[in-house]
């Protein structure tokens, strides 16, 4: 049995007694489950007819039947179809028609449990509702995620080659760095490498968050930093990372525009001494993820910059970019072998200069094991 059939399986039997139907679309959900990764994302939806059906549809005794419409099935099919019973929807058929009788098959009643994946549009919802009178709905992904928290030997190869591809990408995206580039030059020139070594592209939008005494701190307003030439002195903090197989990284390394001051040289090495007290103390079946994130946090805070420490130190990783559980305050699951969360302290200083570092790293039960290591040092472009 292959390995997404063991999950299917394995997900089945997770479902018995909680859900009558099931219904997930593409997304990562079906990705996990059976190999058909989703595309790289539009801005805007890209519609065929019918498309609100577009996925598996499934039951604890039933294996999955996939509907997808004709435009998908020519021209934007993922792979991962094989094995699969899969039903085209033309572009004049009904999908009301072609889903009631998927539904008769999966013997969905009135009332019926109908467990869907949390992004499901909401149009394919209320086609549901119209279909199965008195409809319940609750979380596939929910569900789902029983089986996603703890990531397999497989899937921990496939995020390790993830990471090394983003590394890979990293150092040619160094060989270019020069003092007078934009923003916009070198987030483009990320997602060109990380392309060129392998990735669909990147797995969350490149982010570059610069700050220094003639740079201020413009988080999540692209329009306005892209365009903004990176003069000395500045700090320039990478935040980005790899697609490989369906799985997403997720990376970060600061490197200072100009020679770095004492106080880059500061903030920089708090930032790593906060990361290595995190990786260690990531021990499966001994600590919270609440108690990791206070005791990689407390270096920084008895250093005097807790309060430019903004955010948690990590995020569960994996099939999605942001999973739980997360290293956060109040967060008291306990860390099991096989986790995967990113560590990834930081210092942002309105005026002045910033650090973050930011690395994938598996729980083990003696500490955690970093999958990306390289770049320990202050990078320095001159």
């Amino acid at each position: 049995m292959n390995t997404y059939a063991e999950r299917m399986k394995a997900f089945q039997g997770l479902i018995q007694g909680r859900a009558d139907l099931v219904y997930i679309p593409m997304g990562t959900d079906l990705d996990y489950l059976t190999g058909i990764h989703r595309d790289t994302p539009n801005w805007g939806r890209n519609l065929h007819p019918g498309m609100w059906l577009e996925g598996a549809w499934l039951s604890p005794d039933h294996d999955p039947i996939l509907t997808i419409p004709r435009m998908t099935a020519e021209f934007g099919a993922q792979g991962g179809m094989d094995g699969l019973d899969v039903r085209v929807l033309g572009d004049w058929d009904d999908p009301v028609t072609l889903v009631k009788g998927i539904l008769s098959e999966l013997g969905a009643k009135d009332g019926a449990r109908i467990a869907t994946s949390d992004d499901a549009d909401a149009e394919s919802l209320m086609e549901l509702q119209k279909l199965v009178s008195g409809a319940q709905f609750k979380s596939a992904t929910a569900i789902l995620r029983e089986l996603r928290v703890v990531k397999s030997p497989s899937e921990i190869d496939t995020m390790r080659e993830a990471g090394r591809i983003t590394e890979a990408a990293f150092t040619d995206v160094l060989k270019q760095l020069k003092i007078g580039m934009t923003e916009l030059d070198i987030v483009s020139e990320v997602d060109f490498q990380l392309r060129r070594h392998g990735s669909l592209g990147p797995s969350f939008t490149t982010s570059l968050y610069n700050t220094g005494p003639n740079h201020k701190i413009l988080f999540g307003r692209r329009l306005q930093s892209w365009p903004r030439v990176l003069t000395a002195p500045v700090s320039v903090l990478f935040d980005f990372g790899a697609v490989h197989d369906g799985m997403c990284y997720d990376f970060g390394r600061t490197v200072s525009f100009g020679a770095p001051s004492a106080e880059q040289q500061k903030v920089h090495g708090l930032i790593m001494a906060s990361q290595r007290v995190g990786i260690e103390a990531l021990k499966a079946d001994e600590i919270t993820c609440a108690e990791v994130d206070r005791i990689a946090r407390d270096v920084i805070a008895d250093a005097g910059y807790g309060d430019k420490f903004r955010h948690r130190l990590g995020h569960g990783i994996g099939w999605d970019v942001h999973e739980p559980p997360f290293l956060t305050a109040g967060d008291e699951t306990i860390v099991r072998d096989g986790m995967i969360f990113t560590i990834e302290p930081s210092i942002f200083q309105e005026g002045d200069f910033s650090a973050r570092i930011e690395d994938c790293v598996v729980a083990r039960k003696g500490g955690g094991e970093a999958l990306t290591k390289g770049w320990q040092d202050l990078i320095v472009v001159e």
